[in-house]
């Protein structure tokens, strides 16, 4: 394992924290757009903007070049923002060696095709075994030292496993899982049902209101994930249900903020505006509506989100119209 070397591509909170777990095993490179970001991991082993007062690995090298950071590596870690992964990637496989591992960060769907991560990488760079990384997975949290879990998705099972010992550090425990589709969709899809639940508190619902919109939302998650190919059981555990329970919840989840903002009377131009940092879930709730209607499948908060973002209607209409939804079955959808 010592001798692998490793790639990772975004300089971003995500990108660095898991660049600072895998350098503590084998030898990596950071790359990121931003000089400056560049510069300072080098020169002072911090990332200041996106991860405050948290100390990088020493080992831990950073390059503003894809080529320099791709071309000798044995595996690639795509931490880029959906709806530039393409674009990033064009580039990295210009450099890409053969049969090197390719694995997702992202949670995020590209708008335009509304095709996964992997379904990208499998488009751009064929023959590349390809996997994702994903769960509760808070950035600062980690960086902090507290304990944490993730599971690596992919079809092989023996690159599965040796990737898992690449990324496991101290506290942060990984876990193995070859359904590639439920996993990343998990990690997608619990970003909507954040902002729904944003939009509750931000209006200063309750926590009942807030376990039933999280247990709800994660059925209409788990309907649309295995009407795609996923497995009903990924999205009880980490991908799913782990990773749904944390954004919802926590103050440092970019969706949960958006939700709240946008409960508060702010429109999405407003939001944006005020963040440096991408929230996947309102990038890719147009994305994710259009997956559900091509698969008949009913998203009752899903809609309602993409109808706010979209600026159809307010949080306080949208939040109004999901607690007068007629409820049937628990089994059903709605």
């Amino acid at each position: 394992m010592k001798e692998l070397s490793v790639a990772v591509l975004g300089g971003g909170s995500w990108g660095t924290t898991v660049a600072a777990l895998t350098a503590r095993n084998v030898p990596v490179t950071l790359w990121a757009r931003s000089s400056d970001t560049v510069d300072e991991i080098n020169r002072e082993h911090r990332n200041q903007k996106y991860l405050p007062d948290a100390p990088l690995p020493p080992s831990l090298r950073a390059t503003a070049s894809i080529e320099e950071a791709v071309s000798g590596a044995d595996v690639v870690v795509m931490g880029i923002p959906s709806q530039s992964f393409r674009e990033v990637l064009l580039e990295v496989r210009k450099h890409l060696r053969p049969w090197v591992p390719i694995i997702s960060l992202t949670k995020g769907l590209e708008l335009k095709t509304r095709m996964r991560m992997t379904e990208i990488i499998d488009e751009l760079v064929p023959g590349h075994p390809v996997g994702v990384l994903t769960g509760p997975n808070l950035a600062r949290e980690i960086m902090a030292g507290q304990a944490a879990a993730s599971v690596i998705a992919m079809e092989d099972e023996t690159i599965c496993r040796s990737l898992q010992n690449v990324f496991k550090s101290g506290l942060f425990r990984v876990y193995t899982n070859n359904d590639i589709i439920g996993c990343e969709l998990g990690g997608v899809l619990k970003n909507i049902v954040a902002i729904a639940v944003g939009m509750g508190d931000g209006q200063g619902a309750g926590d009942n209101t807030r376990a039933a919109l999280i247990t709800r939302g994660l059925a209409e998650v788990t309907r649309l994930g295995v009407a795609m190919g996923g497995r009903a059981r990924t999205f009880s555990g980490l991908a799913g249900m782990g990773d749904m329970i944390a954004t919802c919840t926590s103050p440092q989840s970019r969706n949960r903020h958006v939700g709240m903002e946008l409960g508060k009377g702010k429109t999405m131009a407003q939001i944006a505006a005020e963040m440096f940092m991408v929230a996947e879930g309102a990038k890719s709730a147009p994305a994710v509506m259009a997956l559900a209607e091509q698969h008949n499948v009913d998203m009752p908060i899903t809609r309602d989100v993409y109808r706010v973002v979209i600026g159809e209607t307010n949080a306080r209409g949208a939040y109004r119209g999901l607690l007068r939804t007629t409820a049937g079955a628990e089994s059903e959808p709605g």
